[in-house]
């Protein structure tokens, strides 16, 4: 079975620079960062996504949530304020199957959503088919 790059970095064969590790959660600083704060938080059991999670999974994703705050106190975001990002599926822009999220923070953020002109459009048209 070919692990990707989380199992790796979870099971230690891939370097990563992890901030937090306990028995449920691994978290490393993103590669690619989109703020001046942009850790990566994952579950030690794989889940491949928000759409796999089963009932059994709800120590793992209590212990997301509380591993953020954790990290957001120790990055000193805690006060100004971060967000918790994680997307599902392709539409919703997952890129790695292995159920993860994205705490960014570190800087004012802007809105959740930004369309382009175009993608605006082609929402509003669909909105407008919805409506009918």
């Amino acid at each position: 079975m070919n692990k990707n790059i989380f199992e790796k970095i979870r099971d230690g064969e891939e370097k990563a620079d992890i901030v937090y590790k306990d028995d449920y959660i691994t978290a490393f600083k993103d590669i690619d960062p989109n703020a001046p704060v942009h850790i990566l938080i994952i579950p030690n059991k794989k889940i491949e996504s928000l759409n796999d999670i089963q009932e059994e999974d709800s120590s793992y994703l209590s212990n997301i949530l509380l591993g953020a705050k954790k990290i957001a106190k120790q990055f000193n975001i805690d006060q100004s304020g971060y967000r918790l990002i994680t997307n599902c599926g392709s539409d919703g822009g997952q890129e790695v199957q292995y159920l993860h999220f994205h705490l960014v923070g570190g800087l004012k953020l802007g809105k959740m959503i930004s369309l382009s002109k175009s993608e605006k459009k082609k929402f509003n048209e669909l909105k407008s088919l919805q409506n009918k």
